[in-house]
């Protein structure tokens, strides 16, 4: 049961979520999701999903300027979620929030062309971070495609393929105030 299990807030502690997004905008997170969502070629039609969605930035990012995809967001949080589903009312675009952990989706296998992540895998645990990445496997399309961002790990592109996943790779890096950020990607094989 989602409420049972503990979780990693978005700010790391209930008390500063309401400062999470400036903390974002300040540190240039946001301005890093532009290139993660050019990188995924996104088209017309296509199934998304954000694992790990927290308030919200990217979900209403890709609504708001690819309305043509049928978008969901998947966080743990229930706080997260409601500011993401308000921020998501404000912009008016529709997205489909579920509460949920990354290792557990409540999705039916193959259902989404592309499944981003963005500063999400450095609050999983060590030691669950293969589980969440054999569920982005199993809820993608073959030939689908996980999209990436967080700070910079030469080990991921390894699990990524140990995970059952093709061609993971480290695209890019670049450097933040709170230190460096890389962009991966990996296919369903």
């Amino acid at each position: 049961m989602t409420g049972e299990r503990r979780y990693l807030p978005a700010a790391s502690r209930d008390a500063l979520l309401p400062i999470y997004d400036p903390i974002m905008t300040l540190l240039r997170f946001n301005a890093a999701l532009i290139a993660l969502v050019a990188q995924a070629e996104l088209q017309p039609g296509f199934r998304v999903l954000d694992v790990g969605c927290g308030t919200g930035t990217l979900v209403v990012m890709l609504a708001r300027d690819h309305p043509d995809l049928d978008i969901a967001g998947l966080d743990p949080d229930p706080r997260a979620l409601a500011r993401a589903r308000r921020k998501a009312e404000r912009a008016g675009v529709a997205v489909g929030f579920d509460r949920g952990f990354g290792d557990t989706m409540p999705y039916p296998d193959a259902s989404f062309d592309r499944v981003f992540s963005s500063m999400m895998f450095h609050h999983v645990p060590r030691d669950e971070t293969s589980a969440v990445l054999r569920e982005v496997c199993r809820v993608l399309k073959p030939e689908g495609r996980l999209e990436l961002l967080d700070f910079a790990d030469d080990r991921l592109p390894a699990r990524m393929r140990d995970c059952g996943f093709a061609d993971a790779r480290r695209l890019a890096s670049r450097r933040t105030l709170a230190g460096a950020i890389a962009y991966y990607q990996a296919v369903r094989g």
